[in-house]
């Protein structure tokens, strides 16, 4: 694995309404109460929204050809994904962070061209994310 330097980690909680199914996003939300349209969801409560990251790791997501690794954590098994930044992100929702397949910008994205949706979470992870009391921890990977 790549040698890496710098962390950002998102805590988020399950929720009984979380199908983790959409197949082009993936989205943790300071909501505390989600409804069964939210199938990109895959954590409510969550500790920052784009808004409220750190100016380092805005900065890191606007470099052109930014790649970031992240992987999405629960209990002790993990997945992980790569996302690219863009110099166009606006980075401003005061409640939602989203990652998504297409290229598609908005203030609640925080990277586009993934290689993970919430679709493509493994089930033994999924599975758990509709327990209330589930930490889900998103941590975000970033070189120098």
């Amino acid at each position: 694995m790549q040698q890496r330097s710098k962390m950002l980690e998102i805590k988020a909680w399950g929720h009984e309404n979380i199908s983790a199914t959409h197949y082009n996003t993936l989205e943790v939300t300071k909501d505390e109460e989600l409804t069964t349209r939210g199938t990109c969801i895959i954590g409510v409560r969550a500790s920052l929204s784009t808004r409220e990251i750190p100016d380092w790791v805005k900065e890191k997501l606007r470099q052109a050809g930014s790649m970031i690794h992240f992987e999405i954590i629960v209990d002790n098994q993990k997945v992980s994904g790569v996302f690219e930044g863009h110099p166009e992100l606006i980075l401003s929702h005061p409640k939602d962070i989203v990652i998504r397949k297409s290229s598609f910008i908005c203030p609640r994205t925080l990277g586009i061209k993934s290689t993970l949706a919430a679709r493509d979470i493994p089930d033994e992870i999924k599975n758990k994310l509709a327990n209330p009391q589930q930490e889900i921890l998103l941590r975000l990977y970033f070189n120098n």
